[in-house]
């Protein structure tokens, strides 16, 4: 069965690369990242920005080399503006958001909040799957 295209947050890698995660999603986004993760620009800003320990930096890198990044192109912009003229989103979950729409991606993220009212954008959360 072929996996829906997702969009990997910032929280999302964090906590799945940290396996934080509870075994069930932990399970799910193992299989995401073995079709090889999709990201957006703002998200490997995010966690490359991060001041990690060398070792846990390594990590990070190694998984952003492996992703698939997905740049800030015109139609994410122009997507991100509508969705910040519209909804009161900080500019980069509105940039996450706008990309998870322009490529028809399903979101991954714990942060539900910043994005439930953004119409069309369907989000997962990896805490709450259902076992």
């Amino acid at each position: 069965m072929e996996l829906p295209n997702y969009l990997m947050d910032t929280n999302a890698v964090i906590d799945y690369l940290g396996k934080k995660l509870p075994p069930v999603g932990m399970n799910f986004m193992d299989d995401v990242v073995d079709e090889i993760p999709n990201v957006s620009i703002v998200t490997k800003i995010e966690v490359l920005g991060f001041n990690a320990p060398t070792e846990h930096y390594q990590l990070l890198t190694n998984f952003m080399d492996d992703a698939v990044i997905l740049e800030l192109t015109s139609d994410v912009v122009n997507m991100c503006i509508r969705i910040r003229q519209r909804y009161r989103t900080k500019l980069p979950d509105a940039i996450i958001a706008a990309t998870a729409l322009v490529h028809d991606c399903v979101l991954i993220s714990r942060n539900i909040s910043d994005f439930k009212n953004i119409a069309g954008l369907q989000v997962i959360n990896p805490y709450n799957l259902p076992l």
